[in-house]
């Protein structure tokens, strides 16, 4: 059994390897390399210029506005997003009433929540952005009209146009959009923790609140802890560029009020031609991601338990 056992191993591993390689570790080495240089990003001539990118990012008061933005965003969009889904998905499995037919059970209507849940994730965030931007409108946006509705009138604003709410407005957006996803994942996970703990809890007289912090979340914690660095990289990447581009002017307005680092990314190498500036931009952004996903892990490291 063991003989060649190396051998099939590396057969095995070898072709994944090289494909994960070329095209993730080498486009990664490439924008490294890019970002000491003046390259335009449309003339196959350019030259060393050593440090520079990385000298004036220090003095960009953008990109310190958009990497504030980011951070913004890597800390509350997943702390919202993971806790209305914990307690949704806590709701759908286990948060209703006692039955008959047994003692721990979802609220009435469970199914149908599921799926109004999930709904957003079948929209394209593209789709979900431009709704949201008609939505949002000052003039003839349904929001607007809702407060004129319910008596709210000083309520309403530019939305997307005052610097104070446009980046709240936005955030917003994520979360709505993407709440459903780990409502689904944690509802999955849920059902595959035996009844009996829930129920030996209400026998010895726990409330909801207590079964859901002493069985449901550490038994989710793993699910949990890849949820919120999934959660984390949505904000800092695809995600928040294309909401950010599609709903807010400039994009990135006004007075880059919502300029995130993606974004910033794709302003400084499509509209300025400052492709080497943009992939120093982007290696920032590979070391605040990676930043994350650590602290992460590290904080989240707990003994696993199973069931």
């Amino acid at each position: 059994m063991e003989h060649g056992k190396y051998r099939f191993i590396v057969g095995f591993l070898i072709a994944p390897l090289t494909i994960y390689a070329v095209f993730v570790i080498w486009p990664f080495a490439q924008s490294i390399y890019y970002s000491f240089t003046d390259w335009t990003g449309l003339s196959p001539d350019f030259k060393m210029v050593g440090f520079d990118n990385y000298a004036k990012l220090f003095g960009d008061d953008v990109f310190w506005k958009s990497l504030q933005h980011s951070l913004l965003f890597l800390v509350l969009l997943p702390l919202v997003t993971i806790s209305l889904a914990l307690f949704f998905a806590f709701m759908i499995n286990v948060g209703g009433r006692r039955r008959k037919n047994s003692a721990v059970s979802g609220v009435r209507g469970s199914g149908f929540y599921k799926i109004v849940y999930f709904f957003p994730q079948v929209l394209s965030i593209a789709i979900v952005a431009l709704l949201f931007r008609f939505a949002y409108n000052p003039r003839s946006g349904s929001l607007n009209a809702a407060l004129d509705a319910v008596g709210l009138s000083s309520l309403k604003t530019a939305w997307l146009g005052d610097p104070e709410t446009a980046l709240w407005a936005v955030m917003a957006v994520m979360v709505w959009s993407t709440v459903g996803f780990f409502v689904v994942l944690f509802s999955a996970a849920m059902t595959s923790i035996p009844r009996d703990y829930y129920e030996a809890a209400l026998l010895d007289g726990a409330d909801r609140i207590t079964t859901f912090f002493r069985i449901t979340l550490p038994l989710l914690w793993d699910t949990v802890q890849s949820g919120w660095i999934y959660m984390g990289i949505l904000a800092l990447g695809a995600e928040a560029f294309a909401v950010v581009q599609i709903m807010t002017t400039g994009p990135g307005g006004p007075a880059y009020s919502t300029t995130v680092l993606p974004l910033y990314v794709y302003l400084k190498a499509f509209r300025d031609g400052q492709a080497a500036y943009a992939t120093t931009i982007g290696v920032a952004l590979l070391v605040v991601t990676l930043a994350f996903a650590a602290v992460v892990l590290k904080l989240g490291r707990r003994e696993r338990l199973e069931y």
